[in-house]
């Protein structure tokens, strides 16, 4: 397993920001994840309009993952209207 950082925007709105981190967290703890930090960012501006948003909720989460988890979670969260963006990022140890 190696560590990544998982950045993820969400939308403004609570009721959407809640469904898509409570299906981001089952969606990660479906693939093994084992996330060792959350960092609520809060909510700023978007560099540029993305989907119609020009602000978004930022949330970074360090995890520990199987790399080839990343490619069936990177299909799962695109399917996921509660995202407005995400990256992963692996850390080097």
């Amino acid at each position: 397993m190696r560590k990544y950082e998982l950045m993820v925007i969400f939308p403004i709105e609570e009721d959407q920001h809640k469904e898509g981190r409570e299906r981001l967290l089952a969606d990660l703890a479906g693939n093994n994840a084992e996330i060792e930090k959350t960092d609520e960012i809060g909510e700023r501006d978007l560099a540029y309009e993305i989907k119609k948003r020009k602000r978004g909720r930022y949330v970074l989460f360090t995890i520990k993952l199987n790399p080839a988890a990343i490619a069936n979670l990177d299909r799962i969260f695109k399917l996921n209207s509660n995202l407005v963006k995400y990256l992963f990022v692996r850390i080097e140890e």
